[in-house]
């Protein structure tokens, strides 16, 4: 793990349990052997179809999802195997913010203690004064004003909701912050102003995210480093310019393919999937999009493809590239994500 690096997975497993026919026991394979480092600092996005293992992996990364197997290495210290107890101090480093905004609040809490809690559980406040006036501080920084304390959550909009949210993310003055999906309840214009406030909290406050996301506009708009997910694994990793300016993997070509363009003189090419994501509990063999690839070679079929550096800082999982002289990223240890 390099010293700029806060956050590195290797060959993450998030499997569930789920009771098949005759007794046997099946997986739900959501997150299956993934690997990538997160930068101090940077915002790294992770996007993919619903159902590919995107919150997931965001939940088993703050241990709020307990992995199968693999490392998780946070600020140079192994959580992997940390319990609830070890895992108390370190959630100042680590904090969540939800998807669902109406779901994510307590509401029989205020405002006033949903943000105060963590501020007592990990005592730092140095007495009811200071509490509340980190309170407020919390409160103007997410753009809300004194008397929202003394309200609960069903008096809030949905953007309001997740205002709230990220001040109690800031609370513990954390290193790194897992975003599942943040803005994908709210109206569009909404959208901007949450994504804008982050952007904002993120330069001011030095904060390193991972931002989880189904919508490649959004993505585009907040991240450095983009990763793409396909039933539990990535298919492509690059720098946000090369991967939206140059896709490689015929997946990730299929979903920009599909986002709007605002010109009606502007024509694109859709390529369309047939199909639907196979199951995560018998995904195919080989490489899991081969029943959907408009580019399947045989060997799809059966060999899962390796990591391949395409160029700097752009890696593809695709047997399209076998040319290339790179050797795996994972099998040889000669290159990180």
């Amino acid at each position: 793990m390099g010293e700029d690096n806060l956050l590195h997975v290797e060959d993450l497993y998030i499997h569930y349990l789920v009771s098949g026919q005759g007794g046997r026991k099946e997986y739900v394979r959501a997150v299956d052997g993934i690997s990538f480092d997160v930068r101090r600092g940077e915002v790294f996005g992770i996007v993919g179809e619903s159902g590919c293992g995107k919150s997931t992996l965001g939940r088993g990364i703050c241990k709020l999802e307990t992995p199968s197997s693999g490392t998780i290495m946070l600020d140079g210290e192994n959580i992997s195997n940390y319990d609830s107890k070890r895992m108390r101090p370190i959630r100042k480093k680590i904090q969540m913010v939800f998807q669902d905004p109406y779901a994510s609040l307590d509401p029989r809490m205020s405002i006033f203690n949903i943000i105060s809690e963590p501020l007592i559980i990990h005592k730092l406040a140095s007495n009811k004064q200071d509490l509340e006036e980190k309170v407020i501080a919390l409160l103007h920084k997410v753009g809300l004003e004194d008397y929202h304390a003394r309200r609960y959550p069903h008096e809030f909009s949905g953007g309001q909701r997740q205002r709230i949210g990220i001040a109690r993310a800031l609370a513990v003055e954390p290193q790194l912050i897992i975003a599942d999906e943040p803005v994908s309840a709210l109206d569009v214009s909404i959208q901007a102003q949450v994504l804008n406030l982050m952007t904002h909290l993120q330069k001011e406050l030095k904060l390193t995210y991972v931002f989880i996301a189904h919508d490649l506009s959004v993505v585009e708009h907040i991240s450095d480093r983009v990763g793409v997910m396909y039933l539990g694994n990535f298919v492509e990793v690059s720098d946000k310019e090369k991967l939206y300016s140059h896709p490689l993997h015929p997946y990730t070509q299929a979903l920009l393919s599909a986002v709007p363009i605002p010109n009606p003189t502007v024509k694109r090419n859709r390529i369309i999937l047939e199909g639907s994501i196979p199951s995560a509990v018998n995904p195919p063999p080989g490489c899991k999009f081969h029943t959907r690839c408009p580019k399947c070679m045989e060997i799809c079929e059966t060999v899962p493809p390796r990591c391949y550096k395409a160029d700097e800082g752009h890696y593809v999982y695709c047997h399209l590239y076998d040319d290339l002289e790179q050797k795996a990223l994972y099998n040889e240890g000669d290159i990180r994500i």
